[in-house]
């Protein structure tokens, strides 16, 4: 028997005008990323092989947004906004080729997991499955009224519940599965007969009840169903998240010091037996190999570092590094589009910027690529071995051989051959005397002055 296919209408057509905001709501990032792939993702990893993002007029980047991920079939408008149930008909159209089950999701609710997704699925049985979830404050949410058996008889918004129902504490997240041909089937008995003269999505739950079909109850944490409408909102959803995400990497073998000083993106990967000291941030595209040691109040992005490396303190990583096995980067160091062989050193004090860095390579402190002329980029080679003196400044497009070391304070414009000392500073000169004369002057010309 063959497995019922899935997808899902992602309603991303509200103003968000709470977020007081040029940028569309749904395009906020929790993580790192926009709320609307959140709600992407959680459907493509639950089986949907067929997404529709039913997006507003007034927001033409969220339509843009959409297609680039999944293509202009894949986007639908709403236009003019009459309420949860409208925009889930105006996905219709998108799906008339479609036969299976249809979750509705929403892309301001970015913390929903696949696995909960998947398990509302399940719930639906023969009839309907809504989501829900015991609310710690249900005001202001509609509130599931449940019959017989557990089986949700009907939906109320808290505008139109009795008192006697704003008591029930089991609340609907709004999202809710069915099979295709019913659950249009049923938003085309909608009416807008309410406190704000909106077609509700929820409607379809006492429209299932009257056309002798149950309505199963899945449960969610209220936190993964928090919506968000406002940047007080956003900042809970973040919080949120990195929670999760410190639970999951603690759970995976990683070490945090201080749990709550650390911050992910929504795809850092890190090893088992990583130790992540306090402070320390991690941007998108994030990937550390086990053993290593993250010290206090690094920021890393678009790095991936090996296994048994030591990162900081105060060291930032920027996009397109790459650093080989116990790799050493130290304190006040930071490093942009760089590869560094296994066992390279920078150890303090240092920018490496568009450069291939040999394995066990030494970075003197002060050490500078570069790299820029202000209208191009050039990239610095230092080869095995070699030793990069203290303050030295390497002029791209730049080799340093292997084994070769640059006297400190040098400038290097040329290629250095391998395992050759280079100078490149001025010669020093003394002059004997000359700071005694000039300290005799100064003082005396002070004397004179407060005379």
């Amino acid at each position: 028997m063959s497995e019922t296919k899935r997808a899902a209408v992602i309603l991303a057509a509200g103003q968000g005008t709470r977020m007081k905001s040029e940028l569309p709501k749904v395009l906020h990032q929790v993580g790192g990323r926009p709320m609307l792939d959140w709600a992407i993702a959680a459907a493509q990893e639950a089986g949907c092989e067929r997404i529709v993002v039913v997006a507003g007029a007034h927001s033409p980047a969220v339509p843009t947004h959409a297609t680039k991920r999944l293509g202009e079939a894949a986007v639908a408008i709403q236009d003019p906004p009459l309420g949860t149930a409208h925009a889930v008909r105006a996905a219709e159209n998108a799906l008339k080729d479609f036969s299976g089950d249809v979750a509705v999701l929403y892309a301001d609710a970015p913390l929903l997991r696949a696995e909960t997704l998947r398990s509302m699925f399940s719930a639906r049985k023969d009839g309907l499955a809504v989501l829900a979830f015991e609310a710690e404050d249900p005001f202001g949410y509609g509130r599931i009224v449940l019959g017989d058996e557990g089986v949700a008889t009907r939906i109320v918004e808290q505008k139109d519940a009795t008192l006697e129902e704003q008591k029930i504490g089991l609340c609907n997240s709004g999202v809710l599965c069915a099979d295709k041909a019913t659950l249009f089937q049923l938003l085309a008995q909608v009416s807008n007969e309410n406190a704000k003269k909106e077609y509700y999505l929820t409607d379809v739950v006492g429209l299932g009840r009257k056309a002798a079909l149950k309505t199963y109850v899945a449960l969610a944490p209220e936190t993964e169903v928090l919506g968000v409408n406002s940047r007080v909102e956003l900042a809970e959803a973040e919080a949120a998240f990195q929670q999760r995400a410190r639970i999951a990497a603690m759970e995976a073998g990683v070490t945090l010091i201080d749990p709550q000083s650390v911050y992910f993106s929504y795809d850092t990967q890190i090893a088992a037996d990583v130790v992540v000291e306090p402070n320390c941030y991690f941007g998108l595209g994030v990937k550390i190999a086990g053993g290593a040691q993250i010290h206090a109040s690094c920021y890393l992005e678009g790095v991936e570092i090996g296994a048994n490396c030591s990162i900081g303190p105060f060291a930032r990583i920027r996009p397109g590094t790459k650093l080989g096995a116990k790799v050493k980067i130290g304190n006040f160091v930071e490093i942009k589009n760089a590869n560094f062989g296994d066992g390279a050193k920078s150890s303090h004090l240092t920018y490496v910027g568009d450069a291939d860095i040999g394995a066990r390579a030494n970075l003197g402190c002060g050490t500078i690529t570069c790299n820029y002329d202000g209208f191009d980029k050039y990239r610095t080679i230092i080869g095995e071995d070699a030793f990069i003196g203290s303050h030295t400044s390497l002029v791209a497009p730049v080799k340093v051989g292997a084994r070769a070391t640059t006297a400190a304070g040098s400038v290097i414009t040329k290629d250095v051959p391998d395992g050759a000392l280079a100078v490149a500073r001025g010669k020093q000169r003394d002059v004997e005397g000359w700071s005694d004369r000039f300290r005799a002057q100064k003082a005396a010309a002070k004397k004179d002055k407060g005379s």
